[in-house]
């Protein structure tokens, strides 16, 4: 199990890439990866699943395009429409 806290904070755009590529190896290694960042770009085209937090609280969890969707999500995080 590899746990990281917010990796890709800093790095420029090829640093991130090279970073996702690595952790997309080691996850086809068989590895295990729990991942805590704020980057959305960066974690929905890396997880297969996630669960989003807010203030401490879940709010969401499932397929990065489902969590996308969540009024729950997109009001923590965008701001109520």
């Amino acid at each position: 199990l590899l746990l990281l806290d917010e990796p890709a904070a800093g790095l420029r755009y090829q640093e991130k890439q090279a970073l996702a590529a690595l952790l997309r190896a080691l996850r086809e290694e068989g590895m295990s990866i729990l991942l805590v960042e704020h980057d959305m770009d960066f974690v929905m085209g890396l997880v297969d699943r996630l669960v989003v937090m807010d203030f401490g609280e879940r709010i969401a969890g499932g397929a990065p395009e489902a969590v996308q969707a969540d009024p729950r999500v997109i009001e923590a995080y965008l701001g109520a429409a």
